[in-house]
C-alpha cells in the first residue's frame, strides 16, 4: 500500500487487570451485547476515492492487505491479552506484587542509556519509499499521549500511555519526566485543581490492549517543581488495579471515573479511603461473588462525571462499556439519594443502553454551557463508517441536550476521512477529547481521529487537525517539502487536550498517538479549514516511544551501527550512527524487525499476520516511485499464512543464529526462506511443518538449522492449549514435544526461545502470564523461565527468585549468561549462577525484546513506552 493510504495501526482494545503494568481481558469475552467493533473498513475504498494531485499516481492497495482494520483492531486486542491472561483470569494486584519483588532484587552494575532520546521525524524526506507514511504531515512524533494539562504560567504536563508523566516549563518542549518513582507509568488522566495542584490518575482508560492498569491517584502540590512519589498517593489502595478515565472537581470533592465504578474523595484531606459512590454491578468487583467471571472487567466501567458548579450536589454519571451492556447509561441521584438511570428529558442525547458507550463531558468556565461526545455500541456494531453517535450541547448537564454534530457533518467539514468504511468517529471508543475556551463558551475543541474546532457552539466545525494530508490537493511527496504545500497537521488518534498560556498567549495542547502538539487557541486556518499553525512539541527530550522490537546492524556508510525498531502506530524507526534525527522508513504499526548484523540497511519489517516488507537500502527513497514504480526499493514478501490469516496478529519472525540468510516465520505453518534480504516474493518461503488446524506459532528460533517453534491453539481462555514443535530448517525431523496439560512447563503462553550459540540442543524458554498464584485457570503452573539440554525433549524450571511477572523474550549473552525481558524491566542470570539480578533501574516499563550489537558487547532493550535503551553486557556481570 502506498504512503498515502497506509496507516496500518492496530489500536487494540481490551480491559486490563493488573497493578503496575499490563494484563488484559480478551475483547471476545466482553459482556452483554459486546461484539467485535466496526464492520469492514476498507482502505482500498479510501484510496480509490482520493485521487492525488496531477502528475502523481493514485495510491494503490497491495493485494495481500485487505485494509480491514476493524478485524485487526479486535484481533490485536484478543491476542495481546491472551498472552498475559490465558488460560484463566488474573487476579488484581499481580503486577504490584511483581514490582515489589523486582525492586528487592540485587542490581547488576552499569546503567541504561536511552538512545532514542532525539527527534523522530515521521516525515523524514530520506525515507519516502512505497511503504512509508512520510509526507503525511505529522512531523516529529513520540509515543501515545493519553492526557494533557496546562496552566497560565507556561507549564505543560503530558501523561503518556506507558512512559509516565512529563513536564515542560516553556510552553512545551524541553521535557523532564516527573513520575519515574511510581509503580505505574501508565496515565489515565491529568487535572489541575483550583489550588494549582496537579492530580494524576494512573491506568490508561482507552480500553486498548497495550493499555496498562494503574496504582491509584497521586497529587503533586507544587507541580512547577518536584516529582510524584508513592507518598503522594490519595487515599488507600482502593483504586489499585484500575484504569482512571477522568478526575472531576466539585465543591470540596474530587470524583474519579474508573473501570471499577465512580469514587470520590475530599480534596482538603488526602488521607483516608476513597468512597465508592456508584457501581452498576458490585458483584463483579474484587471480592464480589462474581469477581472471577470472564466478563468481570467489563461490568463496572465508568467514563465521566458532569458536576453542576452552581450546586456540586447535582451530578451526572456517564457509565458504560463501549461494546455495550445492559447497565450502560446516564445516572443521577433521585429524591431518596439513590443513583438511578436517566430515561427521559435528555433531549437528543440518547439514554438507552444500546446507544450510550464511551462518553466525554466538557464544561464552559462560567458554567453556561456543557458539551458531550457519545460513542454508540449499536453504531459501532452495525455501522462500518463510524461508531460516533454525536457531539451534543446543553445549558445544564441535566439537559435537554441538542446534537450539534454527527460523523457525516464532520466528514464534510474538511476531514481527511470521507470514504465509506473509514469516517470520523470510526474509533470513537478509543479517540475522544473535549475542551472549551475558558473565555468563550461557544469556542470548542473536539478530538476523535482528528481535531475539530467550532467557534459558534457547534453550529459549524472545521477539521483543524486532519488525520493526515494525503489526498488533499495541497499534498505532494516532494522531498524538498514536508507535505507539499499543506500545513503541518497533528498525528492521528486524539486522547488528551488542555488550554494554557505562555508569555501572555493562549494555546491549545493536544495529545495523541504521536505525542504532543500545540497551536494558538484562536489560530489561523487555510481555505479548507485546516489549521495553519500546528507545532510539534516532540523535540526528542520526551521519549515515550512504544517499541515492540529492535534490530541492530553495522552502518557501512558511516561506521558504528544502525538501529531499527517497530512501534505502536509510529511505523518503524531507523537511527543511523551519524543521525541527529531518527527517520521512519516504514509506516503504520511496526511489529517484529530483522536487521542484518553485517549491514544495518538490510531490514525486514513485519506488519500484522506475517505481512513482511524487506529493503536493502534502509528504504531510502525520494518518492520517485509515484511516477516510476520501478524505483520502489521495498518489497512485500509475506508467506502464505498472511493471505489466509492463519498467523498471530503479531507473528514470530527470526533469523538463524548461524546464518542470517535463513529466516524462520511462524503462522499455522513454520516457514523457511534461505535468500535472506535478497528475497523479493512471498513465494520464496517454504512450509517445513504444519502445526495443525487451529494452531498458530507464538515463538520461533533457529541455530545451525535446528528450529524451535512454540504454538497455542486454542489461544484464548476457553480451552487454551500450548505446545512445542522441533525440526530442521530443511524440513526434516519435525515432531511435537510432549508437554502434559500440567507439569514442568505451565499451560500458559510460550513467548520466546533463547538458543545457546555453542550448542543448539541447549535452549531456554520464556513463559508469559502469571503463575497459578494469580491466574485461575487450568494448568497455569508456576515459573517463567525453563531450560532444556536435550533439544526441548525435557525441561527444568530455572525461575528461582525471578519475580512472578510475564516474560516476553530471552537472550543468551556471549559469556553464557541469560538476559530476560519482562513486563517490568530486564533481569539477568550470570553464568554458573542460579539467582537472578535486576539489570539497571528502568522505570516500571515493559521490555518486549532484547537484541545484541553485532560485536556482542551491547545489549539493546525495546521498551513499550520509554524508547530503546542500551547497556554494556560486561556491566551485567
Amino acid at each position: 500500500m502506498s504512503a498515502s493510504t497506509r496507516k496500518r495501526r492496530w489500536l487494540t482494545i481490551c480491559a486490563i487487570s493488573a497493578s503496575a503494568a499490563l494484563v488484559a481481558t480478551p475483547a471476545g469475552a466482553a459482556a452483554g451485547k459486546a461484539k467485535r467493533p466496526f464492520g469492514a473498513r476498507t482502505l482500498a475504498q479510501l484510496a480509490a476515492e482520493r485521487e492525488q494531485s496531477v502528475g502523481a499516481m493514485s495510491p494503490k492497495l497491495k493485494a495481500d492487505d485487505d485494509g480491514n482494520e476493524a478485524d485487526e483492531i479486535a484481533e490485536g486486542a484478543d491476542q495481546y491479552a491472551e498472552a498475559r491472561t490465558s488460560p484463566g483470569i488474573v487476579a488484581p494486584g499481580a503486577y504490584g506484587a511483581a514490582w515489589s519483588s523486582l525492586t528487592k532484587l540485587t542490581s547488576t552494575g552499569g546503567s541504561w542509556r536511552d538512545i532514542s532520546d532525539l527527534p523522530y521525524n515521521s516525515d523524514d524526506s530520506r525515507y519516502r519509499d512505497i511503504d512509508s507514511n512520510s509526507s503525511g504531515g505529522s512531523g516529529n512524533v513520540t509515543g501515545r499521549m493519553a492526557a494533557m494539562a496546562a496552566d497560565d504560567d507556561g507549564y505543560v504536563y503530558a501523561g503518556s500511555a506507558g512512559g509516565g508523566v512529563w513536564r515542560s516549563k516553556r510552553g512545551g518542549g524541553h521535557w523532564k519526566p516527573i513520575s519515574d518513582k511510581l509503580p505505574s507509568q501508565s496515565t489515565g488522566t491529568l487535572a489541575l485543581d483550583g489550588a494549582g495542584r496537579l492530580w494524576l490518575g494512573t491506568g490508561e482508560a482507552n480500553t486498548n490492549a497495550d493499555a496498562y492498569l494503574g496504582s491509584g491517584v497521586y497529587v503533586l502540590s507544587h507541580p512547577h517543581h518536584g516529582t510524584f512519589s508513592t507518598r503522594s498517593r490519595v487515599g488507600g489502595d482502593e483504586l489499585e488495579s484500575t484504569t482512571i478515565r477522568q478526575l472531576r472537581f466539585g465543591g470540596s470533592k474530587v470524583w474519579a471515573a474508573t473501570s471499577e465504578g465512580v469514587w470520590s474523595h475530599s480534596t482538603k484531606t488526602l488521607t483516608g479511603a476513597w468512597k465508592l459512590e456508584f457501581t452498576p454491578n458490585p458483584d463483579y468487583l474484587p471480592g464480589g461473588s462474581k469477581a472471577h467471571d470472564d466478563s468481570a472487567a467489563y461490568k463496572n466501567i465508568t467514563n465521566d462525571i458532569a458536576i453542576d458548579p452552581k450546586d456540586p450536589s447535582k451530578v451526572i454519571l456517564a457509565v458504560g462499556w463501549r461494546s455495550g451492556d445492559d447497565y450502560n447509561g446516564f445516572y443521577a441521584k433521585d429524591s431518596r439519594g439513590a443513583w438511578t438511570r436517566i430515561t427521559s428529558g435528555f433531549g437528543d442525547l440518547p439514554t438507552d443502553a444500546d446507544n450510550v458507550g464511551t462518553v466525554t463531558f466538557a464544561r464552559a468556565a462560567d458554567g453556561s454551557r456543557y458539551y458531550a461526545i457519545d460513542q454508540s455500541p449499536e453504531q459501532m456494531a452495525s455501522n462500518p463508517d463510524s461508531g460516533l453517535m454525536g457531539i451534543y450541547s446543553a445549558a445544564s448537564p441535566f439537559g435537554p441536550w441538542t446534537k450539534v454534530a454527527d460523523y457525516k457533518q464532520l466528514a464534510a467539514d474538511g476531514s481527511a476521512l470521507t470514504s465509506s468504511g473509514y469516517m470520523p468517529g470510526v474509533q470513537a471508543w478509543y479517540n475522544q477529547f473535549l475542551t472549551v475556551d475558558p473565555n468563550d463558551p461557544k469556542h470548542v475543541y473536539a478530538g476523535l481521529e482528528e481535531v475539530y474546532e467550532s467557534k459558534d457552539g457547534g453550529s459549524t466545525w472545521s477539521t483543524v487537525g486532519p488525520y493526515w494530508n494525503f489526498g488533499f490537493s495541497c499534498w505532494s511527496i516532494d522531498p524538498a517539502k514536508q507535505s507539499g504545500d499543506c500545513n503541518q497537521t497533528t498525528h492521528s488518534d486524539q486522547h488528551g487536550v488542555a488550554i494554557g498560556r505562555y508569555h501572555g498567549k493562549s494555546f491549545v495542547y493536544v495529545g495523541n498517538d504521536g505525542g504532543v502538539y500545540k497551536r494558538p487557541l484562536n489560530g489561523s486556518q487555510d481555505s479548507s479549514g485546516h489549521a495553519a499553525d500546528w507545532t510539534s512539541l516532540n523535540d526528542g527530550t520526551i521519549d515515550t516511544l512504544q517499541y515492540y522490537s529492535v534490530g541492530v546492524g553495522k552502518d557501512l556508510d558511516h561506521g558504528g551501527v544502525s538501529v531499527t525498531g517497530g512501534l505502536q502506530d509510529n511505523g518503524q524507526s531507523v537511527l543511523r550512527s551519524n543521525d541527529t534525527v531518527m527517520g521512519s522508513n516504514f509506516g503504520g504499526d511496526g511489529g517484529d524487525t530483522l536487521t542484518d548484523p553485517a549491514n544495518g540497511c538490510n531490514i525486514a519489517e513485519e506488519y500484522v499476520y506475517l505481512s513482511v516488507q524487506v529493503t536493502q537500502n534502509c528504504a531510502v527513497n525520494d518518492g520517485s516511485w509515484t511516477t516510476d514504480p520501478s524505483k520502489a526499493t521495498s518489497y512485500n514478501v509475506a508467506p502464505a499464512d498472511n493471505a489466509t490469516s492463519e498467523a498471530r496478529f503479531i507473528a514470530p519472525l527470526a533469523t538463524d543464529a548461524k546464518d542470517s540468510n535463513t529466516w524462520i516465520a511462524g503462522g499455522r505453518h513454520i516457514w523457511v526462506q534461505t535468500h535472506g534480504y535478497a528475497i523479493r516474493s512471498g513465494s520464496e518461503w517454504k512450509s517445513v511443518y504444519d502445526l495443525g488446524a487451529g494452531r498458530t506459532a507464538t515463538a520461533v528460533a533457529s541455530s545451525g538449522g535446528k528450529v524451535y517453534a512454540a504454538w497455542c491453539g486454542p489461544c484464548n481462555n476457553q480451552g487454551f492449549a500450548r505446545g512445542i514443535s522441533v525440526g530442521n530448517a530443511d524440513g526434516t525431523g519435525w515432531h511435537d514435544i510432549t508437554l502434559p496439560a500440567t507439569g514442568t512447563v505451565p499451560n500458559r503462553y510460550l513467548s520466546g526461545f533463547a538458543v545457546d550459540p555453542k550448542n543448539a540442543d541447549h535452549v531456554f524458554l520464556a513463559v508469559n502470564g502469571f503463575s497459578r498464584h494469580w491466574t485461575e485457570g487450568p494448568g497455569a503452573g508456576v515459573g517463567h523461565v525453563f531450560e532444556s539440554t536435550d533439544g526441548g525433549t525435557t525441561w527444568k524450571d530455572v525461575s528461582a527468585n525471578l519475580p512472578d511477572v510475564p516474560t516476553d523474550s530471552a537472550l543468551v549473552t556471549p559469556n553464557g549468561g541469560l538476559a530476560v525481558a519482562t513486563d517490568l524491566g530486564v533481569v539477568y542470570r550470570a553464568p554458573g549462577h542460579t539467582k537472578w539480578q535486576r539489570v539497571g533501574s528502568l522505570p516500571a516499563v515493559a521490555v518486549l525484546q532484547l537484541k545484541l550489537s553485532p560485536d556482542g558487547r551491547t545489549l539493546y532493550a525495546a521498551t513499550h513506552g520509554r524508547g530503546i535503551y542500551t547497556i554494556n553486557v560486561r556491566d551485567c556481570d
